[in-house]
């Protein structure tokens, strides 16, 4: 098939494209190159020449209506994603650019789009699926600031009867997103769905959990939580760890991500569907420091000040039944994930602690807040 694959030159993209070229497709891509994650706005090097790229952004009908000539399959990656003060950005980039991305669609003459695959997040969902010994399953909401500050991390029962326990989140758990990067992609996910209803256009959303792997850009201090404490510990400084660092995550190597992808190219069984693409397996972020640190060799105990994020969740690990009745498995284990990302991270050379140079700004913007004072 021809594909396009919009934001194809950041890591969870290239990465798709390099899997749909090793099938035999064809594969065009469109990426801004956006900084920080890509500095200078350089293309990257590991971009394959077999895939024809447009540099530009996805959401602009200059660049994208002529990237669509021949297309069947639209897979939008394109995204600007992570904890940052710019609010706007993400309305602006992800939301709106997707709706322009789309009205270029019904504008284009003779687009023959067979499929569009969007990428969707875990950031849609909010605080998730819970259980409480009392009441059964809860989806409650966010924690409240003033229980954020006097550092009580886990959920409470809303009926006042103790705390509540994380259970496997599927896609059929109510959508809350809670920061403005979890609203644009729900936007992003909605917009593409209902889309594809009113123009007889099969869509597929991917939910991604938290991804890692070669190519997470190593620049970005405000996204890429693997990226963030290697960095730090190749620059002998701590892992800075918010809350009290027993926060859980679903991690899936970015090579998973792709063959999720894959899987759905052309699927009806996908058509008109929402899939989590996780592995189903919950690791604490203070686990996930600990193994960084035995990967890369590096002794450093992580850094804990009792401060916290507005807008983040306290667990969230994805129910997978879905993707798996499509046939899906992850291959890659945490373990190799983290092993084959440190040797990555190891040949990029001296690298810089990206997060430290922004830490201050994180807190006067209050995107951190807390702490012991």
């Amino acid at each position: 098939m021809r594909i396009l694959v919009t934001g194809g030159a950041g890591f969870i993209g290239s990465t798709i494209v390099d899997q749909l070229l090793a099938e035999g497709h064809r594969v065009r891509i469109v990426d801004y190159l956006e900084e920080p994650t890509h500095p200078g706005g350089r293309v990257p090097a590991y971009l394959p020449a077999a895939a024809e790229f447009i540099r530009g952004d996805a959401g602009d009908p200059q660049i994208i209506g002529p990237a669509l000539d021949g297309i069947e399959v639209l897979i939008h990656d394109a995204a600007t994603g992570g904890f940052t003060p710019h609010l706007a950005r993400y309305l602006e980039r992800n939301s709106a650019g997707t709706a322009r991305l789309l009205e270029t669609i019904l504008q284009t003459p003779g687009t023959r789009l067979r499929q569009i695959i969007v990428a969707s997040s875990i950031a849609v969902y909010g605080e998730g699926k819970y259980r409480c010994a009392a009441h059964g399953t809860i989806t409650p909401a966010l924690r409240p600031p003033d229980q954020l500050a006097r550092g009580l991390w886990e959920l409470q029962c809303p009926h006042g009867d103790g705390a509540l326990a994380p259970l496997p989140t599927d896609e059929g758990t109510r959508a809350c997103p809670e920061t403005p990067y979890g609203i644009s992609k729900y936007d992003q996910e909605r917009l593409c769905l209902v889309f594809g209803r009113h123009h007889d256009i099969p869509v597929t959303a991917l939910r991604y959990f938290v991804t890692f792997g070669p190519r997470q850009s190593p620049t970005n201090p405000y996204t890429g939580v693997c990226s963030i404490f290697a960095t730090r510990l190749l620059n002998g400084q701590p892992p800075v760890l918010y809350e009290d660092g027993q926060q859980s995550r679903d991690f899936i190597f970015v090579e998973d991500v792709a063959r999720a992808n894959r899987l759905v190219v052309g699927n009806p069984k996908s058509y008109g569907r929402i899939f989590n693409v996780g592995t189903g397996r919950a690791t604490t972020i203070r686990a996930l420091a600990a193994a960084i640190a035995d990967a890369l060799g590096v002794r450093r105990e992580p850094q804990l000040n009792g401060e916290f994020r507005m807008g983040e969740v306290r667990h969230m690990v994805a129910d997978v039944t879905q993707l798996a009745q499509l046939g899906f498995a992850p291959q890659v284990s945490l373990e190799e994930g983290l092993q084959r990302y440190v040797r990555w991270v190891r040949a990029q050379g001296r690298l810089q602690d990206a997060f430290g140079a922004v830490e201050q700004q994180l807190k006067a913007s209050g995107i951190v807040q807390g702490g012991r004072r």
